[in-house]
């Protein structure tokens, strides 16, 4: 791991044990509401990004789980599956280009089902125990941008009132501690820390010095006397 990494990683961990135990106050309290159980895997074709610091910790989990064989499987999985969301955003595109509304796509994309990669044959998470916080919720109400959702699943009921779980608030967490890693490594690319991927991009890719702009020593003290120089 990178050291620089650890603070984030851990406020991250710290998030992730707070929506676990929201989950878990809802699901006590309204329990025939709650139909989360082994093998249900509805949750498991639905269509989301992650934040830069998700991204990173559930790759970092992930590579230290899997090695060999079994890795490029997965891997594999997580290709065929970029390649097809590839198709999907590109089909988006195309779409707000001749006009289409914005929310009438985003809902759309939102029915869209896709098979997660680390979604195994016998209908069982390959990353359950860090699996990314919008899993950890799926089966409970939740409200995004205002609106409220839940599993189609579940026993909540439409116009009941529900202890619900803003994502907005969660996401901009997210996004602020992904700012914050960005700063901390002093990327080169400024817009680092609002980098949104889906799932399978996020597994597949090695979040190397290049890929995250990390600058090597010698660009640094370029860019330090370049600085001087302009200020003298």
């Amino acid at each position: 791991m990178n050291e620089q990494f650890k603070p984030f990683f851990e406020q991250y961990e710290a998030l992730t044990a707070s929506v676990e135990r929201a989950f878990e106050s809802v699901k006590n309290q309204f329990p025939d509401c709650v139909k989360c159980k082994p093998l249900c895997a509805d949750c498991c074709h639905a269509l989301y990004d992650l934040t830069l610091i998700e991204a990173l910790y559930i790759n970092e989990r992930f590579r230290n789980e899997y090695s060999g064989e079994i890795l490029d499987t997965l891997l594999e999985r997580c290709n065929k599956i970029d390649r097809m969301l590839c198709k999907l955003k590109k089909s988006a595109y195309k779409a707000v280009e001749s006009g289409k509304e914005e929310k009438e796509i985003l809902n759309e994309m939102a029915e869209t089902r896709v098979r997660c990669p680390m979604l195994n044959d016998t209908e069982m998470c390959e990353i359950y125990d860090f699996r990314p916080l919008t899993c950890k919720l799926y089966g409970i109400p939740t409200a995004i941008g205002g609106e409220g959702y839940t599993c189609g699943l579940s026993g909540f009921e439409k116009g009941e009132k529900y202890p619900t779980v803003n994502l907005d608030k969660i996401q901009n967490k997210l996004l602020q501690l992904s700012a914050e890693l960005a700063v901390s490594i002093q990327s080169k690319y400024a817009r680092l820390g609002e980098m949104l991927v889906p799932l399978s991009m996020a597994l597949a890719t090695v979040y190397d010095d290049e890929y995250l702009g990390i600058r090597k020593a010698d660009e640094t003290s370029a860019q330090a006397v370049d600085k001087t120089m302009t200020t003298e």
